[in-house]
């Protein structure tokens, strides 16, 4: 193994190799056949919380060697509905409920795609302008899996699931905002 150096009167650079050089019969050589038996716990993991969401963090919990995608949505509070200002948005939801409705959506998921793990994030409380209010991230070998499982599950969550959502308008007024995907709505 040699290493680059190189210098002048005032300073030294040093190129280090991308990756440590593999010796046979080490902890960092890993044959085909070990790779193959990595076996990793497929995981749904659902959490509302009043704290701001991390896109970081939804995603490394996805994060899996297995895979080579994770595809995302993040919802935000966007500053205007029909005209009008928005300033935050307020989340409410019937937490037994909702937890098992997403649990359902998960294990939907499974049925219908090959995917690994599932993270469902969603704030509850006020959500400022431009911040998430909910996170899903799904992980699987390839993109098409993720992806179309993404999607059902924004649409599936918005049609089935017990949060209902308030506009704060910068005019001090506020209105509760009736999903229109909700099974339960009726078209009046």
């Amino acid at each position: 193994m040699s290493w680059e150096t190189s210098s002048s009167s005032f300073t030294q650079e040093t190129k280090l190799p991308l990756s440590p050089p593999l010796v046979e019969g080490s902890a960092f050589e890993l044959s085909r056949k070990d790779m193959d038996k990595v076996e990793e716990t497929s995981k749904d993991i659902i959490k509302f919380t009043a704290e701001k969401l991390s896109v970081d963090d939804v995603s490394q919990l996805v994060t899996s060697p297995l895979c080579g995608a994770i595809s995302l949505f993040v919802g935000t509070t966007r500053n205007n509905f029909e005209g009008k200002k928005v300033i935050s948005l307020e989340y409410e939801a019937y937490l037994p409920m909702a937890e098992n409705e997403i649990r359902k959506i998960c294990s939907h998921i499974r049925q219908k795609w090959p995917v690994k793990h599932i993270a469902v994030f969603h704030r509850l409380g006020l959500v400022p302008v431009s911040e998430a209010s909910i996170i899903i991230a799904v992980s699987s070998a390839h993109r098409a899996a993720s992806l179309e499982a993404v999607t059902y599950a924004i649409d599936t969550l918005k049609a089935r699931v017990p949060i209902w959502k308030k506009e704060l308008y910068e005019e001090s007024s506020s209105s509760w905002k009736r999903n229109k995907e909700c099974f339960w709505a009726t078209n009046s």
